[in-house]
Formats: structure tokens, sequence, C-alpha cells
């Protein structure tokens, strides 16, 4: 190369653009050619992998969801199994075996505590409105106009939002407002 005094002023432009690294240099005839018969396979191969990791995707998401479903499944099984305790606990309140300091107390309160916990709500109570999606009526007593509970024969429950045991109720007319 030649020294910075021999350099014209047109001569450092030249200098400067071959130093640049934004100049393209053209490859050989043979090389495209070779390029072009590889686009296809690359193009169709790259389609396959992204097919292939939206399908793996797809399967990682529906095994999560049925592995939470499967919880799900299962503790609504146990809660179903353990109604007829929770039946007998509330028969025991009623005839009042269910009394502060015996150890049954205890029992049924750290059973409700925990059941509580996993989102199991009772619902039915004398009073309620009656609604058929929620209560299993066993008599009518009323003319319909206005159906709320009368007798509470078996509580009802939700696990979560859904309803695992309907309540079964007779069904009179609301009290008249006076």
């Amino acid at each position: 190369m030649t020294s910075p005094e021999d350099v014209t002023p047109d001569e450092s432009v030249v200098d400067e653009a071959v130093t640049d690294e934004s100049v393209v240099v053209e490859a050989p005839a043979e090389s495209t050619a070779a390029e072009a018969a590889v686009d296809p396979q690359v193009a169709e191969l790259t389609e396959a992998l992204q097919r292939e990791r939206a399908q793996f995707a797809n399967f990682k998401r529906r095994s999560a969801e049925e592995a939470l479903q499967a919880v799900a499944r299962g503790k609504q099984v146990l809660v179903e199994k353990l109604l007829p305790v929770l039946d007998d606990l509330d028969r025991a309140r009623e005839h009042g075996d269910v009394t502060d300091g015996s150890p049954l107390k205890a029992l049924a309160d750290k059973l409700g505590d925990v059941l509580t916990g996993e989102k199991l709500a009772k619902f039915g109570d004398a009073g309620d409105v009656f609604d058929p999606e929620l209560h299993e009526a066993i008599q009518n007593d009323g003319s319909g106009d206005q159906p709320v509970l009368g007798t509470v024969y078996r509580s009802g429950y939700r696990l979560g939002d859904k309803v695992i045991r309907t309540a079964m109720v007779t069904v009179t007319d609301a009290p008249a407002a006076e």
C-alpha cells in the first residue's frame, strides 16, 4: 500500500471503502447453483422441524392439563368417599354429641378445616331459595310461587365450582312479608 503522504484524496476514499466491512464480495457462480439446489431441502427440513416442535409443545401442554385433571379427579373421589362421614358428624351435632371440649368436636373441626382448605363448601340451608340444579326436592309443600328450602335431609357440597352432591330437601313457600 501507499504511505499516507503519497495518497491523493481519491485514493483515500478507495482505501476506506476496501477496509469497510459493508462491502459485498460476489461469490463464484458455481456455489450459487449449489445453494439453489440445497435451499428447497433446507426449507423443507426447517418446516418439518417447526411442525415437530409445535407437536411437542402441544403434547407438553396436554400432558400438564391431564395431570391436573387427574389430581382434581382423585381429590373429588376422596371427598365423595368422606361425605358420609360428614353426614354422620352433622347428625351428631344435631343430637348434641359434638360439644366443646369433646374429642369428637376436635376431630370434626380438623376434618372440616382440611376439607375447607381443599375448597369443599357445604350448601343447602333451610330458607335458601330453591334451585333445581343444586337441590333435589323430595317433597313440595308449597304453591310454587316463591319456593324456598324447608327441611334439609342431606346437605349438598361443592368442590371448587363443581357440584359433587346435590342437597336433598323439601320445598315450601317463602314466608309472607309483613
